[in-house]
């Protein structure tokens, strides 16, 4: 079975556009759907990464009024890879913009791995503005979790964080992080594009249940790895803009609104441990643990879940 056969039918935007939100930046959006359903939007992970095709397809199309949007300086957003004013606050402030624009009272907020954390934090300042939230691969920003992806995925893949490594002069080796923060951001091709590459292939080659050697050939697309590179160097080494433990410390703030979980049993990404303190600090919230699943939601298992998970926060909110 393909994966266009657990989702929804394929389905092209019937309104999209360029949204001017501060500084250089203007962030790509699209709807798709029931332009009278109940809004939801959804943010991709990344940082740096954007909203697919594909991702449209895991709503209700009859249901659900959808919002994709591409982050600033990722995607279709423009100008593409721009760091200046790049950070949690400047998003969550983006996603709020945008419901303005678009005349949204409330909305529904999902999303996967970073945009699980974004989601979050979005949900905690402007909680009177949502709905509910359908979050995968939760994510929360915490530095054991930053350090979890930098320092510890080699226990478990011992290959891939070998050639990690191995992508850096001896002396850099021990503190990863900086030395691929530094190396990502260089202006010289010479030094940012080994990085990149480098970077992107750990990240394919650690992200999917099973080996998915198409994911790892993207490594070598510059045009779509250096951005994501960069913003997630930028983001990791600033933990994330934000203070340590505040999404968990703030989650009573949206624990009275409905809220699906899902999480692959073997997410090395980000491990199940983080969903499952957000569930168990998240009264009423269900969480889908996936047996044959890692971080990709692109992955049948991962996919379906995602999909059904969609679907009972539509339940959720056609009774509210």
């Amino acid at each position: 079975m393909s994966l266009g056969d657990l989702l929804y039918p394929e389905i092209d935007p019937y309104d999209h556009g360029l949204l001017a939100v501060g500084g250089p930046h203007r962030i790509y959006y699209e709807q798709v759907g029931n332009p009278d359903g109940v809004p939801v939007i959804f943010l991709h992970g990344g940082p740096g990464g954007g909203a697919k095709a594909i991702h449209r397809q895991f709503y209700d199309p009859d249901f659900f009024r959808v919002v994709l949007i591409d982050q600033r300086g990722c995607g279709r957003s423009q100008p593409l890879g721009e760091a200046q004013d790049n950070d949690s606050h400047a998003l969550v402030g983006d996603i709020e913009r945008l419901r303005v624009h678009l005349g949204i009272e409330r909305w529904a907020v999902t999303g996967g791995s970073w945009g699980s954390c974004l989601a979050l934090l979005y949900g905690e300042a402007h909680p009177e503005r949502c709905l509910g939230f359908r979050l995968r691969g939760m994510f929360t920003g915490r530095a054991s979790e930053v350090d979890w992806w930098w320092r510890s995925i080699g226990v478990l893949f011992p290959e891939a964080y070998e050639d990690l490594l191995a992508a850096l002069p001896t002396e850099e080796q021990a503190d990863p992080l900086a030395a691929y923060h530094v190396r990502t951001n260089h202006t010289d091709p010479a030094v940012h594009e080994p990085a990149v590459r480098a970077l992107k292939r750990f990240s394919a080659r650690t992200s999917t249940f099973r080996p998915d050697h198409a994911l790892i050939e993207q490594a070598f697309d510059l045009a779509q790895a250096l951005p994501l590179s960069r913003f997630f160097t930028h983001y990791c080494a600033n933990r994330f803009f934000i203070e340590d433990g505040q999404i968990l410390r703030d989650l009573g703030r949206i624990t009275h609104l409905p809220a699906q979980l899902v999480v692959g049993r073997y997410d090395v990404v980000t491990p199940p441990t983080t969903s499952w303190a957000v569930h168990r600090a998240w009264p009423g919230s269900e969480l889908d643990v996936v047996v044959e699943g890692n971080h990709s939601d692109l992955e049948p298992a991962m996919a379906a879940a995602v999909r059904r998970a969609t679907d009972r926060l539509r339940d959720r909110l056609r009774v509210r």
